[in-house]
């Protein structure tokens, strides 16, 4: 049984879906138990960190025998929640929204994107995948829709207006993909992604030529 603790490092919850997709990597190779050395190869974490934020959570493994994935894989989706399907929203239709409503990578982990917006009358009515875009001020109807997940791919200057919307409509927790910082209420969780400033850690590490 799952045991819970009131502290978990932010790292590790960060590592869990990284462990969940090494799991499924694992099994769609044909693999029905795997050790943590052997996870560890999978994902390119140490076996030691893989062994400790498990622990966190309680056991799941036995020496010499390893993990059950199925197992497992389960119980990582509970901790995580992802156990239930994840109705999500995107708000800004353009060509890094489109990318993401098109991305097939979402539905490992039960998340299925049902709703998208955008401002540009150009962009209303356009179908993105089975998903036609709606009028950003339809936003507030999100809550009706059982949709508590929101993905930002705005511009900046309309990053946090679009924050403050998403959070009146209801959601639960925030992906932004605008390179900027945006605020809401602490019940709010919100991850920002900027790939650009991800990209300019790079030639740091890169030898001189």
């Amino acid at each position: 049984m799952m045991l819970k603790y009131r502290r978990i490092p932010e790292e590790t919850i960060r590592r869990l879906p990284i462990y969940l997709r090494g799991l499924l990597f694992s099994s769609q190779m044909g693999y029905k138990k795997v050790s943590s050395g052997e996870l560890s190869e999978f994902v390119g974490i140490s076996s030691c960190q893989i062994r400790k934020d498990l622990s966190y959570f309680g056991e799941f493994g036995k020496r010499g025998v390893g993990y059950d994935i199925e197992k497992l894989s389960r119980e990582i989706r509970k901790i995580l929640k992802l156990d239930v399907v994840r109705k999500a929203a995107i708000v800004g239709a353009g060509n890094l929204g489109s990318a993401v409503l098109t991305y097939p990578g979402f539905k490992i982990y039960n998340f299925d994107i049902t709703a998208a917006f955008d401002a540009d009358p150009r962009k209303i009515g356009k179908k993105i995948r089975d998903i036609t875009v709606e009028d950003v001020r339809n936003i507030a109807k999100l809550k009706k829709r059982k949709i508590d997940l929101g993905i930002i791919a705005v511009p900046s200057a309309d990053a946090q207006k679009t924050a403050d919307e998403l959070v009146k409509a209801g959601v639960k927790a925030i992906l932004n993909f605008s390179p900027c910082y945006i605020t809401a209420p602490k019940r709010i969780k919100v991850v920002t992604i900027d790939i650009a400033m991800d990209l300019a850690r790079l030639p740091y590490y890169m030898p001189v030529s």
